[in-house]
């Protein structure tokens, strides 16, 4: 089964947890603390792979997670490591941020790896707390949490040529005539509903990958049909071949047909129709085709079209010339919009920004949010009044209590963060 976009929930390993210990040992008076800290989480690694050809296996595993670190020790002991969970793609892949829609990583390579989610650090143990005021600490951080994100992956075809047409103009037999590629060939619309990959030589010894695309229709470019399903393909192939049945089989108009496709791959983004085009005139075997083609030229004069027979090969070698010829001197075309990558960053002094947020609720309570403050909150063993304290420090550092003071919070008020709600006293 082909799949070619899936949905994917990742959540990166949690670090080990730091612990608490101290040194016992015989003759050691006043050991101290001796808890180490915890081991890094794993993170989730996407890597390609040339062997696969869909994104199937990711169909059934959706949600994706990571190994957690291990615990601190004693003795100052490390915790281990988590190993990295390798998610194998195949080349191709486009792998989007669901929620922001930017591209995290494209993968073109075989053994290409891009970090997807990064593993939580370990939490320090009450060893790596111990200063010259505080000798011995009694309390310890929790690992951090892994990054936890929703992605698309996209599989667009790795070809440098691409056949493009309406369904049954003879894309599937031109492909099956200059490469060993053998899609299924039928006299009805859709025969070929996955694209089709094939090596192709040119007599000269030069060679490139052409892809036969499913059938595109009207209204492509806004779904209709296999439209968006499959104009994605097209995407990476540097020379577009336009295929045009100019026998007018089932009654089409060669010339309406040319310009409807060049409309849909002019509406599509990235704007297609800007791609070097080749025009063949398929079927060039049948009587009808050569008053057609005649037609055709006194319409588009400006048009070079090269007349071919998929079927009786005539012409392919030099259509096989004139592709190789074009790939030789097409660069690669960008793969992103603008608007789906991170813009550059012009560093420059700038306020920070505050990393929290307060607003009240309907219930009156202060709440207090912020990304940075969750992972200092999930870091914190809240059951422990030694990290709670060090916790009221953090908060105090970053300015929390003074903006709830400048909110109008007075003793006894309730204020929340996350899952914790505490009475403020000044």
């Amino acid at each position: 089964m082909f799949i070619d976009e899936v949905k994917v929930e990742l959540t990166a390993g949690k670090g080990g947890n730091g612990i608490v210990a101290y040194r016992r040992e015989l003759k050691i008076e006043k050991g101290g603390p001796y808890g180490g800290n915890g081991g890094a989480g794993g993170s989730i690694i996407f890597i390609g792979d040339k062997n696969l050809s869909t994104l199937l296996d990711l169909r059934y595993n959706r949600i994706i997670k990571g190994k957690d670190g291990e615990n601190g020790r004693t003795k100052g002991m490390y915790g281990k490591c988590a190993d990295d969970t390798y998610i194998r793609v195949p080349l191709g892949t486009t792998i989007f941020d669901d929620d922001t829609k930017l591209v995290i990583a494209d993968i073109t390579r075989d053994g290409q790896e891009a970090i997807i989610c990064k593993g939580g650090r370990g939490g320090r143990g009450n060893m790596a707390f111990a200063t010259g005021i505080n000798k011995c600490p009694d309390f310890a951080e929790k690992g951090e949490p892994g990054e936890h994100r929703y992605i698309r992956c996209e599989l667009k075809v790795l070809a440098d040529c691409g056949l493009v047409g309406f369904p049954s103009v003879g894309k599937s037999t031109l492909i099956s005539a200059v490469s060993a590629a053998r899609p299924k060939i039928a006299a009805y619309h859709f025969t070929t509903l996955n694209p089709n990959l094939g090596m192709v030589e040119v007599p000269d010894g030069r060679s490139f990958v052409m892809a036969d695309l499913p059938g595109i229709i009207e209204g492509a470019s806004q779904g209709a049909g296999l439209g968006l399903q499959f104009l994605r393909h097209i995407e990476r192939c540097r020379v577009i071949v336009h295929v045009i049945d100019m026998a007018g089989v089932d009654g089409r108009d060669p010339y309406q047909d040319y310009l409807t496709i060049n409309q849909e791959l002019k509406e599509y983004k990235m704007n297609l129709s800007l791609r070097p085009q080749i025009v063949v005139a398929n079927k060039m075997d049948l009587p009808e085709a050569k008053e057609n083609l005649q037609r055709f030229k006194e319409l588009l004069p400006e048009v070079d079209i090269l007349p071919i027979s998929a079927l009786t090969k005539e012409h392919l070698n030099e259509l096989l010339y004139k592709i190789a010829d074009l790939l030789a001197v097409t660069p690669d075309f960008s793969l992103v919009e603008a608007d789906e990558i991170n813009e550059v960053v012009t560093y420059k002094f700038e306020e920070e920004e505050k990393p929290f947020k307060i607003r009240r609720d309907s219930d009156g309570l202060f709440v207090v949010e912020g990304e940075k403050l969750k992972k200092l909150f999930d870091m914190t063993n809240i059951e422990n009044d030694s990290a709670m304290r060090r916790f009221a420090r953090q908060l105090r550092t970053m300015g929390v209590d003074d903006e709830l003071r400048r909110l109008g919070v007075k003793n006894g008020d309730i204020v929340k963060i996350f899952s914790y709600a505490f009475e403020f006293i000044d």
